[in-house]
């Protein structure tokens, strides 16, 4: 199971469902990753304590497993086609299917051994699942939680080279670069040099970087006094880029190849390729970049 410390209680992970819905977020989502029907009622004392366990559980196992929350008060339907005679009474299914379940509340240990094994039953479709909601929570600013969520998959996948490049990303984004290469330089050897990993890597670079990065509008101002000053120019490159200008740092970086390519052991190229690597390979930045250099090089 993909054990984690925080819990996170805004999320999709965990939602309540009605009768009219009960398809789509159950029978349909369980095709992707296992899910857990829990069938309760504000008035049931212990569905107050299942509940809340129940969703932590769900939590931690960060996107391997779902939730869903049916109000027998209010939805009846399945309820009864699933002959739910006494609540709490858990269903979870797979694939379309229920594959297990219990009634009534039971302890943390067995709480946890339940979400567990429905984890295990999702695979690499599991991980895949809770890999893609580490990197929603790392876009939406949350960069604690996908940490946790992160380092989980990599205790249940050692060699996971996209959970650990984005356990590197989200100290990137904390602010600690040093715990980022941290992260980095203990990969597997067998996974050193995939793609997510080199990819953070440039991340950290550019970020230590930015640490230094001058004023741009300065910058602006030195190199439109001094233009041939290949230096000035660099500077401002990586301020731009310290200030999320991706796009106009790439431009400065393309200036200076076009002015004097061999500057700097070739310094605006590398620069760019740096750039280049710390995105998705499909960035409109990339390809524009990469198109715009190459005609460059070939003119």
């Amino acid at each position: 199971m993909l054990e984690l410390g925080g819990q996170k209680t805004t999320s999709d992970l965990v939602i309540d469902t009605t009768d009219a819905t009960f398809v789509q977020d159950v029978i349909e989502a369980s095709k992707e990753v296992p899910v857990i029907v829990d069938f309760w009622a504000p008035w049931c004392g212990p569905c107050k304590t299942l509940g809340p366990a129940l969703e932590a559980a769900v939590t931690k196992a960060g996107g391997a497993v779902k939730m869903v929350k049916v109000n027998v008060d209010e939805n009846q339907g399945y309820a009864g086609q699933l002959r739910v005679q006494s609540i709490p009474t858990v269903y979870a299914f797979f694939q379309g299917q229920p594959v297990d379940g219990f009634q009534g509340a039971i302890p943390p240990s067995q709480i946890e051994e339940f979400v567990s094994k429905l984890a295990s039953l999702g695979g690499a479709e599991g991980l895949e699942a809770a890999l893609e909601e580490a990197e929603n929570m790392l876009a939406e600013g949350n960069a604690t939680d996908a940490a946790e969520v992160f380092g989980a998959i990599i205790g249940e996948e050692a060699e996971n080279a996209a959970a650990f490049g984005g356990l590197a990303r989200c100290y990137v984004a904390m602010g600690d670069l040093d715990q980022a290469e941290a992260v980095l330089n203990g990969v597997p050897v067998s996974i050193s040099k995939a793609a997510p990993i080199e990819a953070a890597f440039a991340q950290i670079a550019l970020a230590r970087q930015a640490e230094k990065a001058g004023p741009v509008d300065d910058l602006r101002a030195a190199v439109a006094a001094d233009p041939d000053n290949m230096q000035l120019r660099m500077d401002l490159a990586q301020a731009l880029h310290a200030a999320g200008q991706v796009a106009e740092a790439v431009d400065e970086l393309l200036e200076i190849f076009r002015l004097d390519r061999e500057w700097n052991d070739g310094a605006a190229k590398a620069q760019m390729f740096q750039i280049f690597d710390a995105l998705k390979p499909n960035d409109p930045i990339v390809l524009n970049g990469r198109r715009r250099l190459s005609s460059m090089i070939f003119a």
